[in-house]
């Protein structure tokens, strides 16, 4: 995809635990790159966290920032494409999965529709968003707001 004055910024959280979660969250930030007018532009490392108010094994997690020309809706059924694939099932809230991709951020939209909320309504209070987006993108995540999940057990693979 080459930018243009339609294009935006967004950032995507993925995260997975179960199979072979690394290898899920790779391929995964492999098939972002191939979606229609859009770009990676910067992928954080992999972390390992537990899982917050779910049962399951840990996830892998990372956040990836995008360029896109895609509408956040479009962008948003593209990342559910994507899960489908993977395998991803909805057995009930907060199941373990094969792939979870959410939509953090799309440029400066906001939305409160029942399937999108812009920017993602709880990023504030997950470290397994917050600690890989400050990675790639630390202007957008504020030392406090690291503080405030700094309970929650994460840790950045090698």
């Amino acid at each position: 995809m080459s930018p243009t004055s339609e294009s935006v910024t967004a950032y995507v959280a993925l995260g997975a635990n179960l199979g072979d979660a690394a290898a899920a969250v790779r391929q995964a930030l492999d098939d972002l790159a191939r979606l229609p007018r859009t770009r990676v532009t910067a992928r954080s490392s992999l972390w390992r966290s537990a899982p917050l108010a779910a049962g399951g094994p840990d996830f892998i997690n990372a956040v990836a920032e995008l360029r896109t020309g895609l509408a956040a809706p479009e962008l948003l059924h593209a990342l559910q494409r994507l899960e489908d694939a993977a395998g991803r099932q909805r057995p009930y809230p907060n199941a373990p999965r094969t792939l979870d991709l959410d939509l953090l951020r799309h440029g400066d939209a906001r939305s409160d529709e029942p399937r999108l909320q812009l920017p993602h309504p709880r990023m504030m209070e997950r470290a397994f968003v917050l600690r890989p987006l400050a990675e790639i993108a630390p202007h957008l995540v504020s030392a406090a707001a690291l503080d405030a999940v700094a309970w929650q057990a994460i840790e950045r693979l090698p």
